[in-house]
């Protein structure tokens, strides 16, 4: 259960939409598995060209699919009408990125009528069970959507 209140009763469809515009996801295979008020799971299974040279998940591939954790969980609790666009993040990579799966979990610490901070952790599954590997701290501003 969520300690907040989503502004928009269609916070999940909306959600799923701006995800699916996402380009890079798609390129990069990710999945929205989740999405609740102020919280988002995202998912990408191994693939070798996800990975640096020594076989591990990419960081820069963590750093995006942390980016939008969080920025999809800030984005779960913005009025329609808005966007997100990230202010700010800081990752701490804590151990090596391997396993079946990387997994991303983002949810806001405090939401704001114009800046919300939120927080991410990805995880490595790895024969059924999960490592954490890096965690996030961002600052997300709400803007005026753009039509489309």
């Amino acid at each position: 259960m969520s300690p907040f209140e989503p502004q928009n009763p269609d916070f999940a469809a909306v959600v799923r939409a701006s995800f699916a515009r996402q380009g890079l996801m798609q390129a990069l295979g990710i999945e929205l598995v989740e999405v609740t008020p102020g919280r988002c799971v995202l998912e990408a299974a191994a693939d070798p060209r996800l990975t640096q040279q020594q076989g591990f998940f990419h960081g820069a591939l963590i750093g995006a699919l942390l980016d939008c954790a969080g920025g999809y969980a800030a984005y779960s609790l913005m009025p329609s009408g808005s966007d997100v666009l990230t202010a700010e993040y800081k990752i701490n990579f804590l151990a090596a990125a391997e396993g079946e799966r990387l997994i991303a979990r983002g949810r806001v610490i405090k939401p704001g009528r114009r800046l919300t901070v939120a927080t991410a952790e990805a995880f490595c599954l790895r024969g059924g069970r999960e490592r954490l590997c890096a965690v996030l701290l961002q600052s997300l501003i709400q803007v005026p959507a753009q039509a489309r």
